[in-house]
């Protein structure tokens, strides 16, 4: 139970909640900007062109890997010359 003071001066400040403030946003009408009209299309077209090009470049045979270096390198004669 509320003192009639403090309930006053809580409905005196106007205070809303998150709960309100949503509740009038929603009923707002929105306007729609680049990314509600492009965003999941330039999400797709992004993410084709990512995995596209991962995978021109892991199938080319031209391309040696090489991974690991351990027991493919020798070391050179080393010359004083």
């Amino acid at each position: 139970m509320m003192f009639p003071l403090a309930r006053s001066a809580l409905t005196s400040l106007r205070i809303l909640g998150i709960q309100q403030i949503r509740a009038r946003q929603s009923h707002r009408k929105h306007s729609s900007d680049f990314h509600d009209k492009y965003g999941n299309a330039v999400l797709a077209g992004g993410t084709t062109f990512c995995v596209v090009a991962w995978i021109f470049v892991t199938t080319q045979p031209g391309i040696k890997w090489n991974l690991s270096p351990v027991g493919r390198v020798t070391p050179k004669t080393w010359n004083d010359e």
